[in-house]
């Protein structure tokens, strides 16, 4: 690889580094192509991008970057998951990877500047998605009014009962 290819990798990668919301580094010694494939597929439905780059090259990129506390963290074989928009969906997809695979490990990653360890990472994965938080907080919007209805309707709903039961006094007397 010549100096003009490994800026564009660079390059590519900064730019990729700036965007994301997430970076996480992966550990894929032993790793079948088929299984990186897979992999790759997963990352890729999720909105992912999933990339395998010399340690050197992913040092300068990711410096002067959000995620630059993962810049001297670079060792071994490495491949750098990287999401943009929900970072719960990248992290449970790898985490989902990690479990049914036995080669493939995360080490570490970066949330918008702050890194995260492995359990970290793991922790991430477990939140709900970003829809499921938003259907939760719509549910939980629309609850209210509707309690506040019914509890104005229950005022004149007992007021009728107290009526109610005064008028069957007075014919009982």
């Amino acid at each position: 690889m010549n100096r003009q290819e490994k800026a564009q990798i660079i390059e590519q990668l900064k730019e990729k580094a700036e965007r994301a919301s997430i970076a996480i580094v992966t550990d894929f010694k032993g790793l079948g192509v088929e299984e990186f494939t897979q992999l790759r597929a997963n990352l890729r439905n999720v909105g992912v991008d999933c990339q395998v780059v010399k340690n050197t090259l992913a040092r300068l990129a990711f410096t002067g970057t959000d995620h630059e506390v993962l810049a001297d963290r670079f060792k071994e074989n490495c491949a750098i998951v990287t999401g943009y928009d929900d970072p719960v969906a990248a992290a449970k997809a790898v985490a989902d990877f990690a479990k049914e695979s036995k080669t493939f490990d995360m080490r570490f990653a970066s949330l918008e500047g702050k890194y995260l360890d492995e359990d970290g990472v793991k922790a991430l994965s477990k939140l709900p998605s970003k829809e499921e938080l938003l259907g939760k907080t719509l549910g939980t919007m629309n609850a209210v009014p509707t309690n506040f209805v019914s509890l104005l309707a229950n005022v004149p709903r007992g007021f009728l009962n107290v009526l109610t039961a005064l008028k069957d006094q007075k014919e009982a007397a």
